[in-house]
């Protein structure tokens, strides 16, 4: 009787990581080498994209895409890409969840490990290495949340 009523009882919600890889990477040195003998700080732009694939039975498949890409002037000094992913179980987790879950929390875990690569891959490129600032993943999701409420709402016709 004892097993039933733990069987009938419904599992809690839990979230887990099955595996963080390194899905894509790469590194441009357009200008080498030439660029080394320049003498200028370069200006580091850093792109982010974050995107998420069902694979079925409660795993996701989340990639957070950085781009770092360093110009003196109008030349490029290097441009720096990884594609850091991670494969995501979540059980019982409640519909309305499970994109804040992807959009946020894994992001979040997936950004240091982002980080380590982009730095490593200067460095390994001859340059200094780049240090991205943490990234408030919640404020961007929300921010995407209220540009698409306001692009669904109607406007007026006069």
């Amino acid at each position: 009787m004892e097993q039933n009523e733990q069987t009938a009882a419904p599992q809690q919600p839990s979230f887990g990581i099955e595996k963080v890889y390194v899905k894509d990477l790469s590194v441009e040195v357009p200008n080498a080498p030439a660029i080394f003998l320049e003498r200028g700080a370069p200006q580091i732009d850093i792109q982010i994209h974050t995107q998420a694939n069902s694979l079925g039975e409660g795993a996701f498949d989340v990639v957070l895409t950085v781009t770092a890409t360093a110009k003196i002037e109008d030349k490029t000094v290097f441009l720096v890409e990884v594609g850091q992913a991670g494969i995501f179980r979540m059980v019982n987790v409640p519909d309305h969840e499970v994109e804040p879950l992807l959009a946020v929390a894994c992001p979040n875990i997936l950004q240091p490990f982002a980080r380590e690569v982009i730095s490593d891959a200067t460095v390994r490129a001859g340059f200094a290495p780049v240090l991205m600032q943490p990234i408030n993943f919640e404020a961007l999701y929300l921010a995407r949340l209220q540009e698409q409420a306001g692009a669904n709402q109607e406007v007026p016709v006069q």
